[in-house]
């Protein structure tokens, strides 16, 4: 990898430029590192911002282990639980993950920020070059492909771009890429207090009731988290919070995430790939956010190796990335479905799904939510 001043005419080159640090972005950068790819990783934060404390299935031990952190998350000291309560149009019970010889499966309680800092000091250890805060300005398209970006702090050059940037989806933006949107707008909104709520101490609880559904769950000692999510639309006041929680102190004002169901139509192209939320968004009831930015960024990295080795920018290695993802977006979709079937008011469906192109910097929507991201592991 070559280095040189920045200036207009001088340029960080690499065989792969991630634009974002989250799980899919590091998981994309630690996988590409492994597969011996130069690689730079880019994020407009300094350091890892607090997100909403991430509920993860036992499922991503084997994940966490491909990528060479589990020893790092286990020395955490997440939280532990081996189930969850649920009352989805039934009463309220207790719904295990599962068992086997060794025991219980056990799910972890990982607060993001935490999470996040031991997967990129693994891509760091690996040899991946971090830059942040770094902010990616811009896409540099020569001939139809993506090239590079230009960033806060100079340009990159790369054969191939991984968007990681999360629901803000830097490359729909930059690219005006169509989405295709499977849900009206939904928006979930999401807070924390401190105390102490012993009916939450065992497992995380999840609740549907007529007009939706909500999330709690002890995040660390002390301090527990909640989501909120109206399937029919309401006003709230700004600092509504669970009925369970209120004996609680509120830590912060609530905040929201738009996790209208959308995905873009183009997750590849001539020298890009996209990556966990920057390719597809669900609600937090798909139940394996972390879990799929993982996977994507995986997958991506394998993609790019294909890419660079064959000396094509494009082609099947990206195709089938493109299909994969866009397969697994639409299970999820059949899946969550058939599950908020039990509202009074059901989601507005379109079964051909609605184009929408997001709008460039100038006319982008405004809306009133932070683009953070949520997952929780419902088990309905």
């Amino acid at each position: 990898m070559s280095r040189r001043p920045y200036s207009s005419d001088a340029a960080l080159h690499a065989d792969v430029v991630i634009v974002g640090a989250g799980p899919a972005g590091c998981a994309a950068a630690i996988t590409a590192r492994q597969l011996e790819l130069e690689t730079v990783v880019i994020d407009r934060d300094p350091s890892p911002r607090e997100r909403p404390g991430e509920s993860l299935h036992p499922g991503v031990e084997p994940v966490l282990g491909q990528l060479g952190v589990w020893a790092s998350v286990e020395a955490a000291a997440f939280l532990r639980h081996t189930g969850q309560y649920v009352a989805w149009g039934t009463p309220r019970r207790f719904v295990p993950f599962g068992r086997d010889d060794a025991g219980p499966w056990r799910g972890l309680q990982a607060m993001r920020a935490e999470l996040d800092t031991i997967l990129l000091e693994r891509a760091r250890e690996l040899g991946a070059t971090v830059l942040r805060p770094c902010r990616a300005l811009s896409a540099i398209v020569e001939d139809g492909t993506l090239v590079g970006v230009r960033t806060s702090i100079g340009i990159l050059q790369s054969r191939i771009t991984i968007d990681a940037s999360g629901m803000g989806s830097w490359l729909v933006r930059e690219l005006a890429l169509p989405l295709v949107c499977r849900s009206r707008m939904l928006i979930a909104r999401y807070g924390y207090a401190s105390g102490r709520c012993r009916a939450l101490d065992r497992a995380p609880t999840i609740v549907a009731d007529r007009d939706g559904w909500t999330w709690m769950a002890r995040v660390r000692p002390g301090v527990y988290a909640w989501t909120r999510l109206d399937v029919r639309p309401r006003r709230r006041h700004p600092r509504w919070s669970p009925e369970a929680l209120h004996t609680l102190v509120p830590l912060g004002q609530p905040r929201g995430a738009d996790v209208t169901w959308r995905a873009t139509e183009r997750s590849a192209g001539p020298g890009y790939l996209m990556a966990g939320d920057a390719a597809a968004v669900l609600d937090p009831a798909s139940s394996h956010g972390v879990l799929k930015a993982l996977m994507s960024g995986i997958a991506a990295a394998h993609a790019a190796r294909r890419v660079v080795d064959e000396d094509r920018l494009g082609g099947d290695a990206s195709d089938c990335y493109a299909r994969w993802l866009e397969s697994w977006f639409e299970r999820d979709v059949v899946r969550l479905r058939e599950h908020y079937r039990i509202f009074a008011a059901p989601l507005t469906w379109d079964s051909r799904g609605h184009l929408r192109t997001v709008p460039r910097d100038g006319d982008r929507l405004r809306l009133s939510v932070r683009p953070d991201v949520l997952s929780i592991p419902v088990g309905i």
